[in-house]
């Protein structure tokens, strides 16, 4: 009975954490392929340069990989070990993220402000050499938003200290058009913008947010059964 409860916990552990490792094969995969063509999805940011899509996909992906690897392994081969290893790291993971969202809401006004600000910061390297992915970041981001600048499109004027705007901000876009007084920009900020659409889908954001723990809580949970199992298994055997 204790040996066929071991059996379907283990197989349980097995194809969850299977999952798990596919998916942190396939946001590698994507990860690597956007630092490859990463000139739509370069930092906006000039305090983190490192901080740019393909990086932090990279990341994400290696981490879910590795901790899906550490689950499959340990409990394939019943190794207490690597279970335990399993369930620390998903432990330090869920912890860092609790830390930095209190974190995030008890210093709300203060993150917004300074990525506002740094934002604004990064403008001014928008025409500069060797920051092709910034510039496209932004021409693809106003495109898609129809926003201009972090603020505004006065935004612009005050980082490229001229009366010009990227044509991406024009209403209607063609060649220079940023340069023409006459034109009409888009009035609102970017910044607003992606507030906006994070207020009108914090529920699915939500959603998310809550599948994402109840698998890391299962992941847990799995892995101390199977480990508590198989320690009093291999002490039945001794005894």
């Amino acid at each position: 009975m204790a040996r066929g409860c071991v059996c379907c916990v283990k197989y349980m552990l097995f194809l969850f954490n299977l999952l798990f490792w596919l998916g942190g094969c396939g946001l590698l995969g994507v990860g690597v392929w956007l630092s490859v063509s990463q000139g739509s999805f370069a930092t906006l940011s000039p305090s983190f340069p490192s901080l740019s899509a393909a990086n932090l996909i990279i990341t994400v992906g290696t981490v879910v990989m590795v901790t899906g690897f550490l689950g499959c392994l340990g409990a394939i081969k019943e190794n207490k070990c690597l279970l335990l290893s399993f369930f620390i790291v998903l432990l330090v993971i869920l912890l860092a993220e609790l830390i930095l969202l209190i974190l995030f809401f008890v210093y709300t006004d203060k993150v917004r402000d300074n990525a506002r600000q740094d934002l604004k910061d990064g403008l001014v390297l928008y025409n500069t050499e060797d920051n092709a992915g910034l510039r496209d970041a932004w021409n693809t981001i106003q495109a898609q938003w129809k926003c201009c600048g972090v603020n505004g499109h006065q935004d612009w004027s005050a980082a490229l200290q001229n009366n010009a705007v990227p044509d991406w901000c024009c209403q209607q876009r063609y060649p220079g058009c940023g340069r023409n007084a006459s034109s009409t920009f888009w009035t609102r900020g970017c910044y607003e913008k992606v507030e906006e659409w994070l207020d009108d889908n914090k529920h699915l954001l939500g959603t998310i947010a809550m599948c994402v723990l109840v698998m890391q809580l299962l992941g847990m949970a799995f892995s101390m059964t199977l480990y508590q199992q198989i320690h009093h298994t291999a002490k039945k055997y001794k005894a």
